[in-house]
């Protein structure tokens, strides 16, 4: 199948999409901020550049888009039938740079969580979730 914007529509399409500040995103930080939980966001320090860090509590969370990393759920397991082959071998390199800044945030003293697009359905489950998340005792601060 060909695509059905010609090369320059197709570029302009792709540089609207937003890295930061989806609204998967924004979800998890209203939630978040409801709880209690105060944020930063973005921390280029870290490994990964979490899309949101409670630096008291050394909690990095990442909140994921289901295809884009590869989910095991029907959206994350969708691969398009057009170019598979890039869009295998990119979904790829995704999992292996998210494996690879877990355990380089491990290593770091942060503890990791990622949300998932898919789970933002079942609010109450993720609501239940983050409230354990700000609940957990965290280390002391590395002086």
């Amino acid at each position: 199948m060909t695509d059905v914007y010609p090369p320059g529509k197709r570029s302009a399409v792709k540089r609207r999409v937003e890295g930061s500040g989806t609204s998967p995103e924004l979800a998890v930080r209203r939630l978040i901020w409801r709880l209690g939980g105060r944020y930063r966001l973005n921390r280029r320090d870290l490994p990964g550049k979490p899309d949101i860090v409670l630096p008291g509590r050394r909690l990095a969370i990442f909140v994921h888009g289901c295809f884009w990393h590869g989910h095991d759920c029907a959206r994350g397991a969708r691969v398009p039938k057009a170019n598979r082959d890039y869009w295998v071998a990119k979904v790829t390199r995704n999992r292996t740079r998210d494996s690879a800044v877990l355990v380089a945030l491990h290593a770091a003293g942060w503890r990791v969580e990622t949300v998932w697009e898919c789970e933002l359905k079942d609010v109450e489950a993720l609501e239940a979730r983050v409230s354990r998340w700000l609940r957990m005792d965290h280390p002391a601060p590395e002086a």
